[in-house]
């Protein structure tokens, strides 16, 4: 039986997971299975993509939808609903219709991948705070690291970037960039922070991997601190999403 899975964000030009998946399912031996792009303006589009492609059974979701894609699914674990955002959905095809259920393998991929650095930190900051941002949240508040969101505009919970001061970054040994900046068109962007406060005790966390090393990394590394792309992150992800894909195959 064939069977369709992929990737739905804007823009994808950067994305591995194409390749990744498609060298799996060679790696592997799966047949009859293929990957695709669906590099979409407007979320509006997921019923169309549904509906034209019969044989798709499961989406992986990126940037910008993480958070949008919500009110289009059926079904959302109880992970999925504490983090309000999804990263992986699962086609279910049946007589009486079509089933959305909505799942968030960030959290598996971006705890295994920090706990690979073998090192415990106690504060963290996190610049941004869309889905995958929030993914890390999760991750943090399981671990007991306390944390703050970063963002441009004010919210009772995050500082704004211009709040930022040199103690709090020195102070917040964990820094994760879960934006798009030094990305795609935004490869000459980083957070705007105060890098001269980071030292040799800091772990710098992109969860960008295309670059390999972005501005915001490039930093870190130049003041003697750990870091750390989202390349790795993007395989224990993309294993887990094909595990829930698996897991509720059809028999």
């Amino acid at each position: 039986m064939k069977r369709e899975y992929g990737l739905i964000g804007h823009p994808l030009s950067h994305s591995f997971s194409q390749s990744y998946f498609s060298q799996k399912f060679k790696q592997e031996n799966i047949q009859d299975v293929e990957y695709h792009l669906f590099d979409i303006k407007d979320i509006e589009l997921l019923p169309s993509i549904i509906h034209n492609y019969p044989f798709l059974q499961g989406l992986n979701v990126t940037y910008p939808y993480k958070n949008s894609v919500l009110p289009f699914l059926d079904i959302i674990d109880e992970t999925t609903q504490e983090i309000g955002a999804v990263n992986t959905i699962l086609v279910q095809r049946e007589e009486k219709g079509i089933k959305l259920h909505g799942f968030n393998s960030d959290v598996i991929g971006f705890k295994k991948s920090y706990e690979n650095c073998g090192e415990l930190h106690r504060q963290a900051l996190i610049f941004g705070t869309g889905g995958a941002a929030r993914a890390v949240a999760y991750v943090l508040k399981k671990k007991n690291i306390a944390y703050r969101f970063v963002s441009r505009n004010k919210n009772h919970n995050h500082l704004t970037y211009n709040e930022l001061t040199q103690a709090i970054v020195a102070n917040s040994t964990l820094l994760i960039n879960a934006t798009p900046l030094g990305m795609g068109d935004l490869q000459n962007q980083k957070p705007n922070i105060p890098y001269e406060a980071i030292s040799s005790q800091h772990l710098l966390f992109d969860l960008i991997y295309n670059p390999q090393e972005t501005l915001f990394l490039k930093e870190g590394k130049k003041r003697g601190a750990t870091i750390k792309n989202g390349l790795e992150m993007l395989h224990y992800q993309a294993d887990e999403s094909w595990k829930i894909w698996e897991k509720f195959l059809p028999k």
